[in-house]
């Protein structure tokens, strides 16, 4: 009987090929290509078991519409339409959807956000490596509500930890990995009032350099020098610092640390060697938009700080965890400025594919996703291979709202370019300028986040556990799973 069976299904299965190869569209050219796909996608294998390295990379406020706009975009730069192009991270086998929301607030923040994925607790908006019971902005109960994040158990195992971030370093994503603050906005001591450090609260940058969980931390690359020298000082570049304890904790931090590297720039940065420890801030404040950095070359890439980062924690034969943020895309869409967001991710792009090119998926997990969406889209029925960044086209011509007026593909919900009375006309040539801020529904002095879900793309071993629909904290778990922290 299981020979009869296995006949029949045998025969079954060439008169289904057959049937399939007479079908009048399998010479398109796209029927081709899925099929091609579907042969590819058989080819995957889950990577079942544990991870030696774990690489999070976070696009702070990276839309799915986002990824979607820079990935027109970064295949228009290369001379096609654009559509069909795919990005470095789009190209990671296994996928999920993340849910958000704080567990206060229906669109999120960036700090609860990082919280979750890190420590594996949803948490309220603005609060730091702490669960929801903290009030924020109070330190009466900080001790006892205070989460610990992969980062502080993976240094607690011997494995190595790095952060890398447009930003600076202690703003809220990088922040929630290594801090524990029931206020986001504690950057330095100033921000604290005299009240709560009483009660025992230290500011963020303090608690950077006093990482105290396993060997410290190997690896920083960010901005953020004002958080850690006092406002009477000035930083290698003349820039004054924001601390009233007259300390400097850049040098607290090489004194700790004798045998390690600390850099300012790119020069220096460009003559970095492997030692096992080094830090780099080489802004005052945030880095610059991609836009701006290579017109200055002043800092490294996200590309390059990763590349270097991972020659580092890959000195460690038990391991490493490195987190890597694009964070200025979130800064570009809340300036309305979609040249500079998609700019932005493009570049965070390349640093995915730098740690795709530099490691082995059979002991390297690498997590790709954002914090949160942005109230950002792309609308009208421009056509295909039409200017992502310009105006709404379809044969040629501008397509116009009832009044007769152009619009372009990609606006915003809100934001400072909303509109105030009638809605202006907009023409090419000023929307082709890379610091043209993209029209608004609602008029706002800095554009929200906003609610939606965000992509999860990941390889390497555990991969394959991210499917469907997921809450944001669940991104923990699987970590901790890869690299047995529980």
């Amino acid at each position: 009987m299981k020979r009869s069976g296995l006949v029949l299904a045998t025969i079954a299965g060439c008169a289904s090929l057959s049937a399939y190869a007479q079908l009048p569209q399998q010479a398109d050219q796209w029927f081709k290509e899925g099929q091609s796909a579907l042969e590819q996608a058989k080819k995957v294998k889950p990577i079942v078991g544990p991870a030696k390295n774990v690489i999070l990379f976070v696009g702070d406020g990276m839309s799915v519409g986002t990824i979607t706009a820079a990935r027109i975009y970064a295949g228009q730069q290369q001379g096609l339409k654009g559509e069909e192009y795919k990005l470095s991270m789009e190209a990671l086998p296994h996928m999920a959807l993340s849910k958000t929301y704080n567990t206060n607030m229906q669109t999120p923040d960036s700090a609860g956000t990082s919280t979750a994925m890190v420590a594996g607790v949803k948490t309220s908006s603005g609060v730091l490596g702490v669960n929801e019971s903290i009030k924020r902005g109070f330190c009466n109960n900080v001790e006892e509500n205070k989460v610990k994040s992969a980062f502080q158990s993976a240094a607690e195992k011997g494995l190595s930890v790095g952060f890398v971030t447009t930003t600076r370093i202690t703003h809220a994503t990088p922040a929630a990995a290594y801090a524990h603050s029931p206020d986001r906005n504690w950057e330095s001591d100033s921000s604290i009032s005299s009240y709560n450090k009483n009660n025992g609260c230290t500011d963020i940058a303090h608690q950077l350099v006093n990482f105290d969980h396993g060997d410290g931390i190997q690896v920083v690359f960010a901005g953020g020098r004002r958080e850690f020298i006092d406002k009477d000082m000035k930083d290698e570049q003349g820039f004054a610092g924001k601390r009233s304890d007259g300390k400097n904790l850049i040098e607290e931090w090489q004194k700790r640390y004798p045998e390690a590297n600390y850099v300012y720039d790119r020069a220096g940065f460009e003559k970095l060697d492997d030692k096992s420890r080094v830090m780099g801030l080489f802004n005052s404040n945030h880095l610059e938009w991609e836009l701006d950095r290579v017109k200055e070359n002043i800092e490294p890439s996200i590309a390059e700080m990763t590349s270097k980062a991972l020659d580092v924690l890959s000195k460690n034969k038990d391991g490493y965890l490195l987190m890597v943020e694009g964070g200025r895309i979130d800064h570009a869409h809340h300036a309305g400025n979609a040249a500079r967001a998609l700019e932005d991710t493009i570049a965070f792009d390349k640093a995915v594919q730098a740690a795709i090119e530099k490691t082995d998926p059979k002991d390297t997990l690498i997590i790709v996703t954002a914090d949160h969406a942005h109230s950002f889209v792309a609308n009208g029925y421009a056509e295909r291979g039409n200017d992502i960044l310009g105006l709404s086209m379809s044969g040629g011509k501008p397509n116009k709202d009832l009044t007769g007026k152009s619009y372009t593909t990609l606006m915003y919900g809100n934001g400072p370019g909303g509109i105030e009375g009638a809605r202006p006309d907009v023409t090419a040539k000023e929307v082709a300028s890379p610091d043209y801020i993209q029209q608004a529904m609602i008029k706002l002095k800095s554009e929200t986040h906003s609610g939606e879900d965000v992509a999860i793309f990941a390889r390497g071993p555990q991969a394959w556990l991210f499917q469907g629909v997921v809450e944001q904290n669940y991104i923990y778990h699987v970590i901790a799973d890869a690299v047995n922290l529980k």
